[in-house]
């Protein structure tokens, strides 16, 4: 998913970061509404089993895999949502389909997730039973998994041409409009993003009013 970006003269090159909190439409509003992040796509990851599907995905873990700008937003920042934004917790197993999970791209990721869990661990004085592997293989998840709280609102997806697989998967509109219509991110940040979404007035006017209704109210199922 990383690609080469334009910066200005200079090309920066985007990076991944794949993470396990939970349910995976949480992770994929929360972290799809966070600048600087260029494109989110839910799946499986961190098992053995070829070619998982949501109902059998033997013992891979539900993930959202990230590509993001690192100019703008840093893995450090990323991993401060993870360690805060878990569904079930990061100190309490749970089954392996939801656990906490980091799967790192490259020793620098590898170095600072166990940093950060380090830091975590002494600030909640417990152990955390977050798993850290090295990533392989990221299965993407069914369609209609992608951008789910987006899917919700067929009309913002006629209105917006984001009517196909791919578009969900990949589209840097489809990341952020899944999560303001969720109530992702403030309000401040919202209102600074919403005129360079280039949306039409109406459909401005529909994703902020979504957006009011649903911030405060939790992303997990």
């Amino acid at each position: 998913m990383a690609n080469s970006k334009m910066s200005g003269q200079l090309e920066v090159t985007s990076k991944r970061a794949t993470f396990g909190m939970g349910c995976f439409w949480a992770g994929d509003s929360l972290f799809g509404a966070l600048p600087g992040v260029i494109s989110t796509c839910v799946g499986y990851a961190g098992g053995t089993t070829e070619s998982p599907v949501y109902k059998d995905m033997g013992d891979h873990t539900e993930v959202i895999d990230i590509e993001y700008n690192p100019e703008l937003v840093s893995y450090s920042q990323l991993l401060g949502l993870f360690w805060d934004n878990h569904e079930y917790g990061i100190t309490s197993k749970t089954k392996r389909q939801y656990m906490s999970l980091v799967l790192y791209h490259n020793e620098e990721q590898k170095s600072l997730v166990e940093k950060s869990r380090d830091l975590k661990q002494q600030e909640v004085g417990k152990v955390i039973v977050t798993e850290i592997h090295k990533f392989v293989k990221f299965y993407p998840a069914e369609n209609y998994h992608q951008k789910y709280r987006l899917q919700q609102h067929p009309w913002l997806l006629e209105e917006t041409g984001l009517t196909t697989p791919e578009a969900l998967r990949t589209s840097p509109l489809a990341a952020k409009l899944n999560g303001y219509i969720a109530g992702a991110n403030s309000l401040e940040q919202f209102q600074a993003e919403l005129p360079h979404l280039k949306l039409s007035e109406k459909a401005a006017q529909y994703v902020t009013k979504y957006f009011v209704e649903n911030q405060g109210k939790g992303l997990y199922c």
